[in-house]
């Protein structure tokens, strides 16, 4: 069996109308020899910046000397991206070798696995095989009863940003979704939180009290930046420093924060990172498609959020670096999002809109969002194909305009693709 062979199986097996829980994972687990059980974690929950720091902790494990794995989603273009070990994504063989043993395991099942619950088996079976000393390990949604969260205690859990989304599944407020993303905290790890919200942290506390977890917080107000450009920042945390980050954005230095309160509590439980690993490891950090400056004169960045808060951050962002300047724009969303909120993030920037339709059933047509952003005030071109909106949004950008794609990853991978990157 190919990857690609595989990767058509593991998409046909929905988990819509399936109740959730965690026996099917550990069922399929068994059948395959537990793998899961022979490995150390780093696991990483919350909104947003999972992705931006689990990137970060394996850079900088990977720097220290230790065989990293990492396992987040969703891919931007290929499937195998989905597990890294020391960067490099899993082969295609190895994908197909072990994603037929998955898949048939699943056949025995009574309740068949679902496909995010073969992807974590894939994925801990790949792991193991390549003598990882250490998982970084990514949430896929919630937390409490993600299938990722069969997993024995995590040297660490990390918690991130926490906003409203997947509502329905998690609950309608952040003490509600707090409370099942905190559900990967257990007896034996440390805690992490990125500061925020009163009403999250109680909850978090809460939580790590009734399993005698040591908690930390991030301190933001401990972070000074001395150099936040297109190149990239720098700045000191905690007195410690300075440290650099080639992710661009207020947002990643307070990523790159919980990153770094989840190194140092590794050392304290006997890992072996030095503080020159530490550096090394975030300069090196390599996140696509997150303010990702892919190209100059035009300016053309890629961003892959997808809901209010990560739009929101990139406002901010894009204002920072671009004082005063309006923005061409290609975008798409899918229709379940807060399209109104994440448009409301980028309007008071933008020069010119072109809209495309992402590849996905839940998506909104571009037709249907180039109407919307106009209705605000905005000019706004619907586009037939994402190559279509790229040629003509670069067509209209001037040797000092900046062109930002956003809105949607199920475009962003292809816009890389179009643009030679992948």
């Amino acid at each position: 069996m190919t990857g690609q062979q595989a990767v058509d199986l593991i998409h046909q097996e929905a988990w819509t109308g399936r109740k959730p829980g965690l026996s099917r994972t550990l069922e399929l687990l068994d059948k395959v020899g537990n793998p899961h059980k022979s490995l150390k974690y780093v696991h990483i929950t919350g909104t947003n910046g999972k992705g931006s720091t689990a990137a970060m902790v394996a850079s900088a494990l990977t720097a220290a000397g230790l065989k990293t794995g990492l396992s987040t989603s969703p891919h931007l273009w290929k499937f195998h991206e989905r597990f890294q070990v020391d960067g490099e994504p899993i082969p295609d063989e190895a994908l197909g070798r072990i994603a037929e043993r998955v898949i048939e395991a699943g056949r025995q099942m009574d309740d068949p696995a679902t496909e995010f619950e073969l992807m974590t088996a894939v994925g801990m079976l790949w792991f193991l095989e390549a003598g990882c000393d250490i998982v970084v390990l990514e949430v896929g949604l919630g937390g409490r009863l993600d299938s990722t969260n069969v997993i024995p205690a995590p040297e660490v859990a990390v918690i991130t940003n926490i906003g409203l989304e997947h509502t329905a599944e998690l609950g309608g407020t952040r003490a509600l979704i707090a409370a099942e993303k905190a559900g990967i905290i257990k007896a034996g790890c440390n805690a992490i939180l990125y500061h925020q919200s009163q009403e999250v942290e109680e909850v978090v506390a809460g939580v790590c009290r009734e399993w005698n977890v040591p908690l930390t917080l991030t301190a933001p107000e401990e972070l000074d930046v001395l150099f936040d450009r297109l190149e990239g920042q720098t700045f000191i945390y905690r007195g410690r420093g300075p440290y650099h980050i080639p992710l661009l954005g207020e947002h990643q230095r307070y990523n790159a924060a919980l990153a770094l309160e989840t190194l140092w509590t590794l050392r304290t439980r006997g890992w072996d990172i030095s503080e020159e690993a530490v550096a090394q490891g975030l300069s090196d950090t390599v996140w696509p498609a997150r303010m990702e400056l892919v190209r100059r004169s035009p300016d053309i960045i890629l961003d892959g959020g997808h809901n209010p808060q990560c739009m929101e951050a990139l406002g901010r962002a894009l204002g920072a670096l671009y004082p005063g300047k309006k923005l061409i724009f290609l975008t798409g969303v899918l229709s379940d999002k807060d399209y109104h909120a994440m448009m409301g993030e980028i309007l008071p920037l933008a020069k010119e809109c072109f809209t495309i339709t992402p590849d996905s059933e839940r998506a909104m047509s571009a037709g249907a969002l180039a109407e919307y952003l106009e209705s605000r005030g905005a000019k706004a071109t619907p586009c037939s194909s994402t190559q279509e909106g790229l040629d003509r949004a670069l067509a209209a950008a001037g040797p000092q305009d900046v062109v930002c794609a956003c809105g949607s990853l199920y475009m962003i991978g292809e816009v890389r693709h179009l643009l030679g990157l992948c």
